[in-house]
């Protein structure tokens, strides 16, 4: 079993939110209200998986990523953190060059699978978007390992789009059903370290959701968690529609960032808008479920959740 690096930090804050409040509904709304200071690092990402042996296998030999840790939770405090009655969480911690995956595996009790029929402009897509020195070897190995399209292939983004010109992309699924996406940018897009050619994959740029509106989500990831905006543009187009495997895709595409850790991409389909809502009564154990924890000293520690239903996890900042 891995060294239970970061465990004492999460006891602290589920200890912290049972004691502040029984019911998880009233802490989301509670952490909402005195949300007042901006949040100050995008810690790592969070997926539901059936199964983190299996999991692990397919990050770690397929992708590259590095396990760093492996812990158990349960009890009271667990319990309203999740909103799970009589759970038991095994977490399992994957890194990728300097961000981190988490696997959540609720080994009691079993939640719903990923919806089959899920399309890439439903509201309960989410994703994280790995990124790659070289597109064509990625692809290559993702093939070799037989991994489900979710995409029809590699898409490069046409030069009249000036914010996304020439980044080549494309969505596969995980032995869950989870959208990923692999990314690859061009010289003088993105960060500096996504240059690097020494390995295949370096690390993840982003986690993207889709939302129903804009405008209401940047009142919550800007306005309230205080993450910034570093990016904007508006994606339509034969490579849009192939990446994305929905006709007619046009999206409005707002990324926002905190001062450290991956950021936070909102995708609103301006067309089609059909795509269907976040279940009202997901919980933290459906396969769907992914949540972004995320570092702040003034927001008290507890999940909250996004108007269209997606999940974030407020940490207290590990002592300096």
């Amino acid at each position: 079993m891995f060294r239970p690096v970061r465990l004492r930090r999460v006891l602290v804050a589920l200890l912290a939110l049972a004691a502040a409040t029984p019911l998880f509904a009233a802490a989301k709304t509670e952490a909402l209200a005195s949300a007042a200071a901006p949040v100050q690092h995008v810690e790592s990402v969070a997926v539901t998986v059936r199964d983190a042996d299996r999991s692990l296998a397919f990050y770690r030999d397929v992708l590259g990523f590095e396990a760093v840790s492996d812990t158990e939770l349960s009890g009271d405090a667990a319990e309203h953190l999740y909103g799970v009655f009589g759970l038991r969480l095994r977490i399992v911690t994957l890194k990728l060059g300097a961000e981190r995956l988490q696997l959540e595996q609720f080994l009691a009790p079993r939640g719903r699978s990923f919806p089959e029929d899920s399309n890439a402009n439903d509201r309960w897509f989410q994703h994280v978007a790995i990124i790659v020195s070289d597109m064509d070897q990625a692809f290559a190995r993702l093939r070799a390992h037989q991994v489900e399209f979710a995409s029809s292939g590699p898409q490069v983004l046409p030069a009249w789009n000036k914010a996304a010109g020439g980044i080549a992309a494309f969505y596969f699924r995980d032995p869950d059903g989870h959208f990923l996406e692999i990314l690859h940018f061009p010289p003088g897009k993105g960060d500096a370290r996504w240059q690097d050619a020494g390995r295949l994959f370096l690390g993840i740029d982003h986690t993207a959701i889709v939302v129903a509106d804009t405008a209401a989500s940047l009142a919550y990831y800007r306005d309230r968690l205080g993450l910034r905006v570093v990016g904007t543009s508006e994606n339509y187009g034969t490579e849009q529609e192939h990446l994305n495997n929905v006709f007619g895709a046009r999206l409005r595409i707002t990324t926002l960032r905190a001062a450290a850790g991956p950021g936070v991409e909102l995708l609103e389909y301006l067309a089609p808008r059909n795509g269907r809502p976040m279940p009202r009564d997901t919980r933290a154990n459906d396969l769907w479920h992914w949540h972004v924890t995320m570092e702040s000293a003034a927001l008290p520690p507890g999940l909250l959740t996004d108007p269209d239903g997606h999940a974030d996890l407020i940490e207290a900042p590990p002592p300096r």
